[in-house]
């Protein structure tokens, strides 16, 4: 059994642990249990760490793995039964709540195949900010020959609880004009580009501009192929239904200040999702967990 390795670091403002198994190595910020990275020795990054991401308390970071909860995008587009949850009166954040909350790290355990690491979200008195729900929130990580995650929420209030959640994956890619995805064949999608209305994909899915899809009752794999890099990283999602796949293309990017104005070119986003009528529903004392596993394979 390999020993793993832990480190903890700084990145800026934000305390960080790097985590390596045999070649693999992991980076997570405390900050949002936020996956930064994943790499394996010898290889392109699969999971991408963005050149102009910011480190800052408080401040959600655009790269990695974000954790999108209790709600998904943009409020207002969320299900009734997910807004009528939330009581602040401020405007509520896009994502959700919990993306800049620092994180308990509940323990790192060598496995027999690799090593497991905990991030529990502390609860603060009387729930989140306008959201007074009593729901446990643990990120479970995995890490042996392939990368997975997963997420669980556990309601320990005495009412049921609708929400909508994703792992906002960013991944790497060598550019993503000449990269693909399949398993997406026949699936019905919602084109926010396109006022929300609902498509059918025709084939794989291919990248020629700015991109903003949901995937409904989508299957439990997808790929993306990469043949510059000769490679498909392997997604397996469980507790999911739904897949978000996203690129700013140009024009997004250059107006985003935390991403190079080519960044664009070298990330993929595919979210393991629960959001529109995938969203989750607790009753008191009810479980969910949605996970991904990820495995980079040759072509």
């Amino acid at each position: 059994m390999n020993t793993p390795n832990v480190e903890a670091v700084k990145l800026d403002e934000l305390n960080c642990w790097r985590i390596r198994h045999g070649q693999a190595e992991v980076l997570v910020a405390q900050q949002g249990a936020h996956i930064l990275s994943y790499q394996i020795d010898g290889q392109p990054p699969i999971i991408w760490l963005n050149d102009k991401a910011v480190f800052k308390t408080g401040k959600s970071i655009r790269a990695g793995v974000p954790v999108c909860w209790p709600w998904f995008g943009k409020f207002e587009r969320n299900p009734q039964s997910v807004q009528a949850m939330y009581t602040g009166e401020q405007p509520a954040p896009a994502h959700g709540l919990v993306r800049a909350m620092d994180w308990e790290l509940g323990g790192i355990e060598s496995e027999a195949d690799g090593v497991k690491v905990e991030f529990k979200l502390p609860y603060p008195e009387g729930g989140l900010p306008g959201w007074p729900h009593q729901v446990d929130l643990t990120l479970t990580l995995h890490l042996s020959e392939q990368l997975s995650f997963s997420l669980t929420s556990h309601n320990r209030g005495s009412d049921t609880v609708s929400l909508s959640q994703a792992l906002h994956t960013y991944f790497a890619v060598s550019d993503v004009r000449n990269v693909h995805v399949d398993g997406v064949n026949g699936l019905n999608y919602i084109e926010t580009l396109d006022d929300w209305k609902t498509n059918t994909q025709q084939g794989d899915l291919h990248f020629a501009g700015e991109t903003d899809r949901i995937y409904l009752d989508a299957p439990p794999q997808l790929s993306i192929v990469d043949a510059a890099w000769e490679r498909r990283i392997v997604l397996t999602a469980t507790g999911s239904r739904t897949a978000v796949i996203w690129n700013p293309w140009i024009d997004r990017a250059a107006a985003l200040t935390d991403m190079d104005n080519d960044g664009w070119q070298r990330m993929l986003c595919i979210e393991t999702a629960n959001v529109m009528d995938d969203v989750v529903t607790l009753a008191p004392s009810a479980s969910h967990t949605m996970g991904v596993s990820i495995d980079s394979k040759p072509l």
